[in-house]
């Protein structure tokens, strides 16, 4: 049975390939290779350069490789970004999975899962947020996200084909074996940001907003390690084929940590005292976030393998030690 992985070269898609290829799958990549690598992708896999959002081309390609499984990851994914230039995110998220919905619907695919985002609730305070929360969006990259929550439900209740959504919350760190990692040198990741700036690939990083109502006046993150979230997609995967059933599901932890304990972290890791500076909030950024992590748990069985700060920005950081040595 072949997946196809749309933005399979990028951060979180090259750890799926991994995932998927370990556990015997046959992959298709599907990416543009705008801000994915196609290094990044595993040889076992088969990397096809193309636009997800293209119907015809894709649909030819679901049938043509036999494909009947989609996990969908290309798009944009940065908040503040999504704030200056809208129309860019609702073209990149919220266009380009409806037409690749539809060609998967008209080549026969029976399953499709969707990396959402945590940024569907907006703001929602300290206490870990469920999966039945209020839908309330503060950025045009969390109504993006969740305008293909919708399409998913009503093509599903129209059409024979099963979904599975994850709502991402702050992923990070990098597989253990440096196989891949965030390879994008602008990406704005705090522990990725942070990492650099320890290896003295900034100057200094920004903390940006310090009087949020938190207990340090920091942004309070649930952070996942990627290799745990690409288990968690192919526990779903195994749910939608076994039960038929649609499900929708947080991926984090069930624990926060703030801004300036992540700092904290990546300087005691490293042993670097790097420079992080004050800066202003940034729009569409919420006080705090963190999962609800009972569904995941007990419905798909999940247990996290890597649920360590420290262990998070080691993988970070030995991945970003890595890129030095490629890079030159």
């Amino acid at each position: 049975m072949t997946v196809l992985v749309s933005g399979g070269a990028g951060y979180i898609g090259s750890h799926m390939v991994l995932r998927l290829l370990d556990g015997g799958k046959d992959v298709v990549v599907l990416d543009n290779l705008t801000t994915g690598f196609d290094w990044a992708v595993d040889h076992r896999a088969e990397l096809v350069q193309g636009n997800s959002g293209d119907i015809p081309f894709v649909t030819d390609l679901i049938k043509s490789r036999g494909i009947e499984e989609i996990i969908h990851f290309a798009g944009s994914i940065i908040v503040p970004e999504s704030v200056e230039n809208p129309l860019k995110y609702y073209a990149n998220n919220t266009c380009t999975s409806r037409n690749l919905i539809e060609a998967a619907v008209s080549g026969g695919v029976k399953r499709f899962v969707f990396s959402s985002t945590a940024a569907v609730y907006g703001m929602v305070g300290l206490d870990p947020v469920s999966e039945d929360a209020v839908l309330q969006p503060m950025s045009p990259y969390g109504k993006s996200k969740l305008m293909t929550e919708w399409m998913l439900a009503d093509v599903a209740a129209a059409h024979d084909i099963n979904y599975g959504v994850l709502r991402y919350f702050n992923v990070a760190g990098a597989d253990v074996k440096k196989r891949t990692g965030q390879s994008t040198a602008a990406a704005t990741h705090l522990i990725k940001v942070a990492c650099q700036a320890a290896l003295g690939q900034r100057d200094k990083m920004g903390i940006f907003g310090t009087d949020f109502p938190t207990p340090d006046g920091t942004g309070v993150r649930d952070y996942i390690h990627v290799s745990d979230l690409a288990d968690a997609h192919a526990l779903v995967l195994e749910h939608l084929k076994q039960t038929g059933e649609n499900i929708t599901i947080n991926c984090g932890y069930g624990r926060g940590y703030s801004v300036r304990e992540v700092v904290d972290t990546v300087r005691r890791v490293s042993g670097v005292d790097f420079v992080a500076e004050e800066q202003p909030r940034r729009a569409g950024d919420p006080a705090a976030i963190v999962a609800g992590a009972d569904r995941i748990r007990h419905v798909l069985g999940w247990t996290p393998k890597h649920d360590d700060l420290d262990l998070i920005v080691q993988t970070a950081l030995d991945w970003e030690k890595y890129l030095l040595t490629r890079n030159r």
